[in-house]
């Protein structure tokens, strides 16, 4: 299966599944390459985000002191970052004030232009805004929902970044939906396919036969075959 085809595979199912494909490949519990804190997304019902990542760094609390010919080098290297993204890329972007950020990079006219790069998604722990107006076929991540753009200025691109407590890197591959962000180990990529078909047949032990006054030994019986077909 080519790179392509995988990632067209890996945009069909949801980050958990995911999360516990990762788990069947590993043959353990413990992988931790997730968010494990919330994150906002802009439509909830968005289909999952997967591709490589491309990471800048913003700030949006205070102006940028810089001279402004600086300030938009800056501004324009990003954009350029973004624009020669390979497909399928996702936009990840780190607010570095954090929870004092003040600024929504991600609004209707970054969302569009983005769109318009070819980017599939964009992931963030700064704010969002401009909801109702955001195009459905671009779902953003966001750490909190916010009125205005504050002073929003690119710091640099390429760089790591932490989202949602997750360490991303430029270039790692990602899956992200309303669930959150997972890392996928660039080892695991190509078997994450057959991994995740594999996964829905050791769930299928149980789901295929939970129905409504399912009697507990039954319950027991197909509870152990499960046990003994997962991690």
């Amino acid at each position: 299966m080519t790179e392509p085809e995988i990632w067209t595979a890996l945009r069909r199912v949801d980050t958990p599944t995911v999360c516990n494909a990762i788990e069947v490949i590993e043959g353990r519990r413990g992988f931790s390459g997730f968010t494990p804190h919330a994150l906002i997304p802009s439509h909830p019902d968005a289909p999952a985000m997967a591709g490589r990542a491309r990471t800048s760094r913003i700030r949006s609390a205070a102006p940028d002191p810089a001279p402004k010919d600086e300030v938009r080098a800056r501004r324009m290297a990003y954009f350029r970052h973004m624009h020669s993204a390979p497909a399928p890329s996702i936009a990840v972007v780190e607010d570095m004030d954090g929870d004092d950020a003040i600024g929504a990079w991600w609004g209707e006219v970054h969302a569009r232009i983005h769109k318009a790069f070819g980017l599939a998604g964009a992931i963030t722990n700064g704010l969002i805004r401009d909801l109702g107006d955001l195009p459905a076929d671009f779902p953003i991540l966001g750490g909190a929902v916010g009125p205005s753009h504050g002073f929003v200025h690119v710091v640099d691109s390429s760089t790591p970044v932490t989202i949602g407590g997750l360490r991303i890197a430029d270039g790692d591959a990602l899956h992200a939906d309303r669930h959150g962000v997972v890392a996928i180990p660039e080892d695991y990529l190509a078997d994450l396919p057959a991994a995740i078909d594999r996964l829905a047949r050791i769930e299928g032990t149980v789901l295929d036969h939970v129905t409504d006054g399912l009697d507990f030994e039954t319950f027991e019986k197909l509870w152990e075959d499960f046990e003994n077909a997962r991690v």
